[in-house]
């Protein structure tokens, strides 16, 4: 019999700011792979069996018609004991993901403090702020379930969220972000290289980076080019910094930025302005004045993209929907639901890029890791797809 599982969390790099991790806290997060690993691809498929066969007819059967919307279907599947039994278990499995990464992470925290500090001492590529102010969707939102979220630092210097985070997404993507968690970065990389390979980008901007992991890629895919990293976190910077050190990375600069009022970079200064798992984490106008500030800095002929969950369209049917907004109500992303209401198009007219320039294509995955994965489990995997949802555009 074959056995689809996710690769063991010892296969990371442990490069020297990773956290060490003991016999048990190692198993803990294999098991917490593993358990991923089952419910997406077995418990998942059973509450769209429990939709076919019960949900949908029992709605039908009371009300005369189907769903007109997600809303309605959200409220029809509270109540089935298959869609309860996934979402407790999708829930538990990310709690005891964090309990089980902070504890780790908390006991080394002033070790692993000082390792970042020596690897950043005269480290003109990181950059604070001093006096900071959080944007508000992040300052009271603990995403991912995280305590502290990207925001917190326990003491001066502390890095153990960022630490947790680094260690952390092995298990919730069951490894299928590659030794580094980088998988973003080099897919579309390599996307990029291929698709315009005369596109040489002098200056690129990654946005919402955090800890660099998705950042580095493009550094090393484009070594010629200076690369920024900006984000809120000061945590996160501080670690980000020290990892790329660690693994011999020289032309990214980490900056500590809000992307609503990038003022420090001037008009048209970017060749390249990138985005992965970011613009879902940002909310209200907040999104729009972003979009604008890419506009501002990206130069003529400049290339924006961001990688996303893809958009709710006519074309997506509303179990879809409902299962992709698990997120926004339970995994503590509250704007998850709201960019995927947007239209990438939009977004993108107000970053400058005409709608004959728009751009949206989905990019291969690229993990180094042996995952024993093909394409159908990779699509069973919390309802993704084996590939990178990505929209953006050229600047004419």
């Amino acid at each position: 019999m074959d056995y689809n599982l996710p690769p063991v969390w010892t296969q990371l790099q442990q490069h020297e700011v990773f956290p060490t991790f003991d016999h048990d806290e190692r198993a803990r997060y294999n098991f917490l792979s593993n358990l991923n690993r089952f419910i997406a691809t077995t418990v998942a498929p059973a509450t769209k069996v429990a939709y076919d066969r019960r949900v949908e007819s029992e709605f039908v059967a009371t009300h005369g018609r189907s769903f007109q919307n997600r809303l309605e279907l959200q409220e029809a599947m509270q109540h089935e004991p298959l869609y309860q039994t996934w979402a407790a278990l999708r829930r538990c499995t990310m709690e005891m993901r964090q309990q089980n990464g902070r504890a780790a992470t908390l006991r080394q925290a002033h070790e692993l403090a000082a390792k970042v500090e020596n690897l950043n001492r005269d480290n003109d590529k990181l950059i604070l702020t001093p006096n900071f102010v959080q944007p508000p969707y992040l300052e009271h939102v603990d995403n991912h379930l995280m305590p502290g979220s990207y925001r917190t630092a326990y003491f001066d210097k502390d890095v153990s969220n960022a630490a947790n985070y680094d260690s952390g997404l092995f298990v919730t993507s069951g490894g299928l972000l590659g030794s580094l968690t980088d998988g973003g970065g080099k897919a579309i990389a390599h996307w990029v290289k291929e698709m315009y390979p005369d596109f040489k980008p002098k200056r690129i901007l990654d946005l919402g980076a955090g800890l660099g992991h998705n950042t580095l890629p493009l550094a090393q895919a484009f070594p010629d080019a200076e690369v920024y990293a900006i984000d809120a976190s000061e945590p996160f910077l501080r670690y980000g910094a020290a990892r790329a050190k660690a693994l011999g990375i020289e032309n990214v600069w980490f900056v500590q930025m809000n992307a609503e009022n990038m003022a420090a970079f001037t008009e048209r200064s970017f060749d390249w302005v990138q985005s992965t798992m970011f613009l879902h984490e940002t909310g209200g106008h907040a999104i729009h004045r972003i979009t604008k500030e890419i506009n501002r800095v990206l130069a003529k002929g400049g290339l924006t993209l961001h990688i996303e969950q893809p958009p709710y369209t006519a074309d997506m049917s509303f179990y879809e929907q409902f299962m992709r907004d698990w997120d926004a109500y339970n995994n503590a992303e509250p704007f998850w639901g709201f960019l995927h209401d947007l239209d990438p198009r939009d977004l993108m007219q107000e970053a400058g890029v005409a709608a004959e320039n728009f751009i949206q294509v989905y990019v291969r995955a690229i993990n180094d890791l042996d995952t024993a994965q093909t394409d159908a489990t990779m699509q069973e995997d919390y309802g993704r797809t084996p590939r990178w949802h990505v929209f953006g555009g050229w600047k004419r």
